[in-house]
Parts: structure tokens; sequence; C-alpha cells
């Protein structure tokens, strides 16, 4: 598969058969994915390969608590954990939303699940003094965690990019043994999907470009 094919095919992954993902495939995934680009290339990423089924099952929990406000929010006809158009949910609607434990089996019945974290004492957070949220500094982690994603893609796995247990960070870095400084960046479930997509719906390149400005004319070339 070329480079251009995987970037064109490689989906999120969230079902997974039976099939072993043995050490040495998640070791060439991250012999690979390591050569991603960061920051200073500091590389302040560590990457928690983890087997064990309660751990998985630990995460899963503590993931349930950002699938609510998601799941409570796309119900309610809004953009989830969006930080531009706040709730209209009370603390209490949304808490009483049920997730099934199928939603959580991405993660719990996956072969392998690697927890990225990233050292923010490494990382340029070129935006900490603007009235937003931060976004630079994932520019120093995600390209590796795609890295990861592509290339078990090329090795005929998957895997998908969440980040639901953010929502109880603490509790994640005390059950993975992180140092304060370290942010808990990723799951990344990781195993052969039942079917390889070859399609995927995505947006032209003239509705995402445009020229000199963001509402000028719409990037294209002469047809």
């Amino acid at each position: 598969m070329d480079t251009k094919e995987t970037m064109r095919t490689t989906f999120a992954a969230r079902e997974f058969t039976n099939d072993p993902v043995p050490d040495d495939v998640i070791y060439t995934i991250l012999e690979h994915a390591r050569f991603a680009p960061s920051g200073g290339n500091r590389q302040g990423w560590h990457t928690i390969v983890i087997r064990d089924q309660l751990m998985k099952n630990q995460l899963a929990e503590l993931a349930r608590t950002g699938m609510k406000r998601y799941t409570a929010q796309v119900k309610n006809g809004e953009n989830p954990w969006n930080t531009i158009q706040s709730t209209s949910l009370t603390q209490e609607q949304i808490d009483s939303t049920e997730i099934p434990d199928e939603r959580l089996k991405v993660i719990t019945s996956c072969p392998v699940l690697l927890a990225i974290a990233v050292d923010l004492g490494v990382v340029a957070s070129m935006d900490k003094d603007l009235e937003r949220v931060g976004v630079i500094s994932g520019a120093s982690i995600y390209p590796f965690v795609w890295n990861i994603i592509l290339m078990a893609r090329e090795l005929g796995y998957g895997g998908a990019l969440t980040t639901f247990v953010a929502a109880e960070e603490s509790k994640a870095q005390k059950l993975l043994h992180l140092p304060e400084h370290y942010a808990v960046s990723a799951l990344v479930p990781i195993g052969k999907p039942p079917k390889q997509l070859t399609k995927l719906s995505r947006k032209p390149v003239e509705e995402i470009a445009s020229k000199e400005r963001f509402d000028g004319e719409h990037f294209s070339i002469p047809s």
C-alpha cells in the first residue's frame, strides 16, 4: 500500500476480530511512528502498551464520564464538549445519561490498548496566553498518535484515536502511574478490523481551502 492509499483509506476502527496483535507488530508500529515531528524535536511522548483486561476495564469506566456528556449533548442537538457554545444541559441530566457497555467495547475488547501520554514540561504551548482553549500543544503529540494509526493500517490492522478519558484525567494519571506533568492525550485501541474500508467520505478540497483569506475564493485547480 503506497502512502496516498494509506492516507485515503485509514479509518477509525472501533470493532476488532479475535486475531492477536503480537508484540513485534506493536513494536514495528511504534518504531515507525516515533519519527513524527514535535516542537523542538523534543519527542515528549510516552506509550503504555496495555493487554491486562482489568486495566482496560478501569480505563473504560473512566471514559464513561466523558462519553455521558458527549452523548447527552449530541441528543440535545449540541456540538459536544464545545468551548464556544456552552451546553444548556444540567449536570444532573448529563450524569443520568445511560452509556451501554457495548459503547465501551472499543476499549474493553480490543487486543491491545495504547495509552499515549505527553510531557507538558517539554511542549511549546504558544497559545497559552490567549483567551481560548489551547490547541497548539497538540502539535507535539497528535502527529505521533496519527502515525501509529497510519502504520497500523499499513500492516493490516486498525485503530482509533479516543479522548473520552480526559474528563477523568487525574484518575487516569493515578491508574497509569503517570508523573503529574504528563497529560493523557489519547487511548488508541489496536486490532484487526472485521473488514477494511477502502472508501471514506470527506469534504472536497474546495470546501476546506481558500485563496489569500478565510473568505477568499475557493482554492481549486482549473478544470
